[in-house]
């Protein structure tokens, strides 16, 4: 078993999880998933224990201490972080999922990234393994045979790294403002065995990963404007196609040519996540030219214009992993403020004589404030970690249930989504500031790692689709998509759970989680009472911290019944979060929904110049 107090707390959380709530033996029985047992789950998620405790945790500390520099035009990291990658490729990672054809282990997904969360706990050499993953993942879906066959295969393989590049200076979320372009390669364009030939011209900013020596290439997939049939740039979406653009250009047979015209303009300097090199890349600005021509080599990915929807694909899974990133992150936090409050002895108890000074101090986590701060942090950590997996169960039944199964997952995941990523990333920082609190001014100091935590997390609000985005992506879309079937398919299993808690003795959470969502409800239908959007969504930010607060008292509510039904050791800690969610985090509620229903007009009618 492992030593750090991190894993050693986490590892029985996730097997009561998958075990206990999720019952992903049930996956067993699936064509898919036929070779391995729950033994084999069981000892992937301790030997990814192991491999955190012995690499990850301190490959995290080194590569925050030591930022990523240039030299030589190339950016330099830790050895530890070239071994943190190599230990997550060699161990199997980045294969897990994927299929036997690929030499994957057709692992559920929910077990994959069960096995995976005790290493998000560090991420200091993290990231580039996420993308490269999805890179290969979007090219398995979207790519022609030989790409798949020598970009997504080497991917996986981790001898090439993979990136998303999408944002510019001028053009963050809004993509359509985008103006990097890719124009056909001459009249030979068509005949490269990895499909059509373009010439890429642009600059891309935020790019995780954009520029290491951990693998021998880097693929970057990078959105661009086509021209149009009359020869024009749409500068909608519309135009927006998708392409392959490897550091080191790419022999048919998969070994490495000349160096692409990709040239690394600079790093950005992050709060967080600092071991992770952030850059800025030009495209086709004349430092490399491939046979002596200006452009950035790149491979059209599908059909031209279909770049956005083909990303999106990355997107939408990266955003899951983004919100367990930062449930894991709060875990971390929430295991060393736990070990310190064991261990900190300070203050007495109080009588209503006072305190009795002649008694000795007690360790803090007997102070009912400290308490408090723990539970908050135990329920945000492990309530966002159980969303996430839950949000992979999905994926299992999307791919391998019947068709009503699948069905009624897919509808889960689309409304989903926009809480599994932004829930953990808002409530799970909100756990790192309490982490902090907890040690007190020993929180705030570099010689405890739990300020480390709340500055690498705070990326997740950012990333993949900030707060506001997915606030509008679910008010504006997701809850009336269809009808509204998204909302009634999800209500419907929560009244599952309400029936479930009733018939386990806990009614008075069931009333509450009931109420809550006739309150989601309602105020759904007062927000869109107007049909207009400008009426809707100025509160769309406090519609999706209701939402997810009722998803997250849902969730909880539903491991209270799993847990009363357990003999596991963690299932009364499970029971004890469940009770402080629906104690003092389920009043909020209404508050949000309030000011939704009654399309409060003040910040979207507020002149800036008040501001």
């Amino acid at each position: 078993m492992t030593t750090t107090p991190l894993q050693r707390k986490l590892v029985p959380t996730l097997g009561f999880l998958v075990n206990d709530w999720l019952r992903t033996s049930a996956l067993l029985s699936r064509q898919r998933f036929a070779d391995h047992d729950t033994e084999t789950f069981r000892m992937l998620i301790e030997g990814a224990a192991d491999i955190a405790a012995d690499i990850f945790e301190p490959a995290n500390r080194i590569s925050d201490d030591h930022e990523p520099v240039i030299v030589d035009g190339r950016v330099s990291l830790p050895k530890e972080t070239q071994a943190a990658w190599d230990a997550y490729v060699d161990a199997g990672f980045m294969l897990a999922s994927h299929d036997s054809t690929w030499d994957g282990q057709q692992l559920p997904r929910v077990i994959d990234f069960a096995a995976k969360l005790p290493i998000y706990c560090s991420v200091g050499a993290l990231l580039p393994c996420m993308l490269t993953e999805a890179n290969a993942s979007l090219l398995l879906a979207h790519g022609s045979e030989t790409q798949k066959e020598v970009f997504a295969r080497t991917l996986l393989s981790g001898r090439w790294a993979g990136t998303m590049c999408l944002s510019e200076t001028q053009a963050g979320s809004s993509l359509s403002d985008i103006t990097t372009k890719a124009l056909p390669d001459g009249a030979e364009y068509e005949s490269d065995p990895f499909g059509p030939r373009y010439r890429v011209f642009g600059s891309k900013m935020w790019i995780s990963s954009g520029e290491h020596e951990l693998t021998e290439n880097i693929v970057h997939l990078v959105l661009a404007k086509t021209p149009g049939p009359d020869g024009g740039i749409d500068p909608s979406t519309k135009g927006i196609s998708l392409f392959i653009v490897p550091r080191y250009l790419v022999h048919g047979d998969g070994s490495l040519g000349e160096h692409n015209d990709v040239t690394l303009i600079g790093l950005n300097h992050k709060l967080g996540a600092r071991g992770i090199p952030n850059t800025a890349l030009a495209f086709g600005d004349g430092d490399h030219r491939p046979r002596g021509e200006a452009g950035a080599v790149g491979y059209l990915v599908g059909r031209p214009g279909d770049g956005l929807r083909q990303m999106f694909h990355m997107m939408n899974a990266a955003r899951i992993e983004i919100g367990l990133s930062a449930a894991a992150l709060g875990f971390a936090g929430y295991a060393a403020s736990l070990e310190y409050a064991r261990s900190r002895r300070q203050g007495r108890p109080m009588t209503r004589a006072g305190k009795d000074a002649s008694q000795p101090q007690v360790p803090i986590i007997e102070h009912a404030d400290v308490k408090r701060m723990l539970l908050a942090q135990k329920s945000y950590a492990e309530g966002g970690i159980a969303l996430g997996l839950f949000a992979a169960r999905l994926l299992d039944e999307q791919e391998t249930g019947s068709p009503e199964e699948a069905a009624t997952a897919s509808t889960l995941l689309s409304i989903l989504t926009p809480v599994v990523k932004s829930w953990p990333s808002e409530w799970c920082l909100e756990a790192n500031s309490l982490a902090i609190q907890v040690l007190g001014g020993s929180g705030y100091t570099r010689d405890f790692p739990v300020e480390q935590y709340w500055r690498d997390n705070r990326i997740n609000m950012i990333h993949e689709g900030t707060h506001g985005i997915q606030a509008l992506d679910l008010l504006g879309r997701k809850v009336r998509a269809d009808g509204g079937s998204a909302l009634r398919a999800l209500l419907d299993r929560v009244g599952e759970t309400v029936e479930a808690a009733r018939e386990s003795g806990l009614e008075l959470q069931a009333a509450a989680l009931a109420e809550a969502w006739d309150g989601i409800e309602s105020a759904t239908e007062d927000a869109w009472a107007t049909d207009d959007p400008q009426d809707a969504l100025p509160n769309a930010t406090a519609y999706l911290q209701a939402f997810g607060h009722a998803v997250l008292a849902w969730i909880w509510l539903d491991i209270a019944v799993a847990a009363l039904r357990s003999s596991s050791p963690e299932a009364p800690g499970k029971v004890a979060a469940m009770s402080y969610f629906f104690a003092y985090e389920l009043p909020r509620i209404p508050a949000w929904l309030h000011v939704v229903s009654r399309r409060e007009p003040l910040c979207r009618d507020l002149d800036p110049d008040l501001l």
